[in-house]
């Protein structure tokens, strides 16, 4: 009772614990906001008098915060002060959701390591904004394909790497670091039904690597129609593989009808919270109608639900009361997290292990000397190291003949009279073939990393997709997504190291980073680094970087992962990274800023050194060297092959190996302009779909970067939106402002019209413009406008005439899409002065009327009829 009683008074998040439904002092009955309020209104008790732990529906989400960049809407402070001033719990819910990000501007079109920044500065502000969590749903749904931007943020911690979810570990090591007191939880959906075995593999994979992962959660929304039975089995399955905490995080009962609602409730409801490793439940709404769950609610028009009276007397039970929970106190005292050096090793091998530990404040401040007495590791039942000293760390000579998966358990034992269990696993190979370094040795650093060479042993152990032969180490392919290579290495001084790759790629977008599986966690030393073009697949460059984190002097296992394939990779060399501010580095003009592609602009840099000399002045585009300077004045001539955005850089170096890197300038790079096929003759027919090569902003502009269209016309369009139409290809999924430029020769000036064959689904009308560019001047020479035209795949012609001559010669012409609901197959220009035509009319021509040929035609003939002397165009 004492120490209950020091739990209530201690804790910022404690339980009131006769105000609410639950007097369970260990684990809670929560619930969700409603409609982005606490109290419900409308007759309902209010909130602190029913629930005694809350999670935001949505307020606390990165696409509600921070859906406008760099601008923040902590909607959820309501619930957490609500939650603080009626001492009751909070979960923040969540950090990583590939539903719930902010979409708007953290998309694929942002470079990767921007991607990754912006993760990092959201972790960094949640824990400005709240310094302590009770518990964060760190990762939410990342089971396969659960939702669409998986694979996204996916790419932007990392790919998956040694374990295919490191970049779910990363997600918890950045929690960790930021919020090690919190119960740090993993959630996802059909936990219970579909996706169980999934799920058990994902959390479990996650807790064996030694992730800081504290809980599982399971959502269960699965559950409007599970037996109970089914339920207990599924439950029992997850905790005999996992042995960790669970919470049940939001729960709904799916069902109109009340007392089938009632009936499902009193089922499993009590399976649930009496589990003794349940530390809690999240009821997913309680009023009928307020969440996204249709019949969820206990609450109707302010009445309860029988499912609603039948809680509050199972609630109010000793069995409810007296449920047991791994979390005493509904809080966590001390973390523990057991970290093998290697997931998978020979048979036979040496294995260095880690028991990681934290004691938390709470925990502090109900024992102000609280400490670890002891920690002991089994191998299954045989006890293979007593620890009493930090760090917990042994090494296990593994069993020379022992195959397959080896269970570890740590048993942490605190001067409180306290146990803390946790569990890990290894996968022990059937290869002898023990890690060593590929030349017997470590390689020394500061040196160079010959890719080829990483270290000897078995696959899956020292490597994975490798794109060299084992044996060899010959190069057989480009890189391969989510390969890696691990190389020992021997650090003789701590401190940040500066790297140079030698990389070679035909096209941009293969991305890797430099990491290590340590015992005290996964490190990222570099950023995720793009891969620039270098022009072709054997044409090495050297692309630079600098270490984010620091190398300590000593033996490291250096991982090289390649997160997205293509390029090549030949060496690595690390250097120390020593910044002197007295040195001067600025890049002082880039001349001219803005070239097209095989057209060169000179850099030049200022530099100084106050102390020494200056030894070197490095120049580098999107990271690759591209010249280096070493008498004043300091320039460089570069030359893209590549259409792009260039950030460029300079690196000074002084004589004494001391450096400066200069603030960035960019240099845009425009593809240049050539036809699709042949430049189209006017008077001809424009054919949609054969816009301009050159690329998007130079001869055509689409609203996003995803090809929406399955016309597989052409590859080079970058995401414009082709369609099959007409017997051909077409112009689709137009938007507002979306335009296509057209490289045209006049053979005769004068005035012409058009003949547009478009097509149009929708209720509303469809058009776009025909425009004349002529450098940064667009002229507008007619507006095509239509109605629904049948559906999409039904095309007519529009036709209409040109408000402005053409000139003759060479031309751009431009079609820009306003206001959209509009495919375009082709637009037909005819000279109008060619034909000698006096007159343009919709009306039949009086008296007898002739074609071309000179045979007579009707009144219903449209086209160039000769009439009255005259030449004139019937239109239709």
């Amino acid at each position: 009772m004492k120490r209950l009683l020091q739990t209530l008074i201690c804790a910022t998040f404690v339980t009131a614990a006769s105000a609410q439904l639950s007097s369970n002092p260990d684990k809670f009955l929560g619930n969700i906001t409603t409609r982005y309020q606490m109290d419900a209104g409308g007759g309902v008790p209010q909130y602190y008098k029913l629930w005694n732990q809350v999670t935001c529906e949505n307020e606390s989400k990165w696409g509600s915060v921070e859906g406008t960049r760099n601008s923040y809407n902590w909607g959820c402070d309501n619930a957490f002060n609500y939650a603080k001033k009626y001492k009751f719990t909070y979960k923040f819910h969540a950090l990583v959701w590939g539903a719930q990000y902010p979409d708007r501007w953290f998309n694929s079109n942002l470079p990767i390591a921007d991607r990754y920044n912006a993760i990092d500065n959201w972790f960094n502000k949640v824990k400005a904004k709240y310094n302590h969590l009770p518990m964060i749903d760190v990762v939410n749904e990342a089971i396969g394909m659960h939702q669409d931007g998986n694979p996204l943020m996916k790419e932007s911690l990392g790919g998956g790497g040694k374990t295919g979810y490191d970049w779910l570990i990363k997600a918890f090591e950045m929690a960790y670091e930021r919020f090690p007191n919190s119960i740090l939880i993993y959630n996802d959906y059909n936990s219970f039904t579909w996706d169980l075995d999934n799920y058990i593999t994902l959390v479990r994979t996650l807790r064996d690597a030694g992730a800081p992962i504290d809980a599982y959660g399971n959502q269960s929304h699965d559950v409007s129609s599970i037996s109970q039975s089914d339920l207990r089995n599924a439950m029992k399955k997850q905790q005999d593989a996992l042995k960790m905490p669970m919470y049940i995080t939001e729960l709904d009962i799916d069902i109109a009808d009340d007392n089938k609602q009632k009936s499902q409730l009193q089922s499993i409801f009590p399976v649930m919270w009496e589990a003794d490793y349940c530390a809690g439940v999240t009821l997913w709404g309680y009023i009928l109608g307020a969440t996204w769950v249709t019949n969820s609610g206990l609450y109707r028009n302010g009445k309860e639900r029988p499912s609603m009276t039948w809680l509050k007397e199972y609630i109010a039970t000793d069995k409810a009361k007296q449920a047991k929970s791994p979390y005493p106190g509904m809080k966590k005292r001390v973390g523990v997290y057991v970290r093998p050096k290697d997931f998978k090793v020979a048979k036979g091998d040496v294995l260095p292990i880690k028991v990681r530990t934290h004691i938390t404040d709470e925990a502090k401040a109900e024992k102000a000397d609280i400490a670890i007495d002891k920690v002991e590791l089994y191998d299954g039942t045989k006890l293979i190291a007593t620890m009493t000293e930090e760090p917990y760390v042994t090494e296990y000579q593994l069993p020379a003949t022992a195959t397959g998966t080896r269970t570890l358990k740590a048993v942490v034992f605190t001067n409180d009279g306290n146990r803390y269990e946790r569990l890990s696993r290894v996968s022990v190979q059937s290869s002898s073939i023990k890690r060593e370094p590929y030349n017997g040795t470590p390689i020394e650093l500061p040196g160079t990393i010959n890719v080829a060479e990483f270290d000897k042993g078995a696959s899956g152990v020292t490597y994975s997709n490798a794109p060299f032969n084992y044996t060899t180490r010959a190069a057989t392919s480009a890189t391969k997504a989510d390969g890696w290579m691990e190389y020992t290495v021997d650090v003789k001084e701590t401190g940040i190291y500066a790297f140079d790759a030698e990389v070679a790629s035909a096209k941009t977008g293969g991305v890797f980073h430099i990491s290590e599986y340590g015992l005290d966690g996964l490190t990222f030393y570099s950023d995720l680094v793009e891969v620039p073009s270098t022009g072709s697949a054997d044409n090495f460059q050297t692309l630079h970087g600098v270490f984010k984190k620091e190398l300590t002097a000593g033996r490291h296992t250096l991982c090289l992962n390649t997160d997205k394939a293509g390029f090549y990779i030949r060496s690595i060399t690390l250097t120390p990274y020593a910044e002197d501010k007295t040195l001067t580095s600025t890049i002082a003009s880039v001349k001219p800023t803005t070239v097209a592609v095989n057209e060169t602009s000179t850099i030049t840099v200022t530099a100084k050194s106050t102390k020494s000399t200056v030894a070197s002045v490095k120049v580098y585009a999107n990271g690759l060297l591209v010249g280096t300077a070493t008498e004043a004045p300091y320039t460089v001539d570069f030359t893209p092959t590549v259409k792009g955005s260039y950030t460029i850089t300079a690196i000074v170096t002084d004589a004494d190996g001391n450096s400066k890197t200069s603030a960035v300038k960019t240099l845009k790079v425009n593809a240049k302009r050539t036809p699709y096929k042949t430049v189209v003759d006017i008077p001809g027919v424009i054919q949609a779909e054969n816009f301009d090569k050159g690329g998007e902003g130079l001869t055509f502009h689409d609203s996003d970067s995803d090809d929406q269209g399955d016309a597989n016309y052409r590859t080079d369009n970058e995401g414009l939106d082709l369609v099959k139409g007409n017997g051909g290809a077409a112009i689709g999924y137009t938007a507002n402002n979306e335009w296509t430029e057209y490289s045209v020769n006049v053979k005769q000036a004068g005035s012409y019209s058009f003949a547009a064959t478009v097509s149009n689904g929708a209720s509303s009308a469809g058009g776009f413009t025909i425009s004349l560019v002529k450098g940064t001047s667009v002229t507008q020479l007619a507006k095509v406008s239509f109605n629904n035209t049948g559906g999409w795949d039904t095309y007519k012609i529009v036709t209409g005439d040109l408000s402005k001559k053409l000139d003759a010669g060479d031309q751009i012409l431009r079609f820009t899409i306003n206001p959209g609901n509009c495919n375009i197959d082709k637009v037909e220009l005819k000279c109008l002065e060619s034909t000698g035509i006096n007159d343009i009319s919709t009306d039949a021509a009086e008296g007898d009327s002739y074609n071309l040929s000179g045979q007579k035609v009707g009144a219903g003939y449209r086209g160039i009829v000769v009439s009255s002397g005259g030449k004139k165009l019937l239109k239709p």
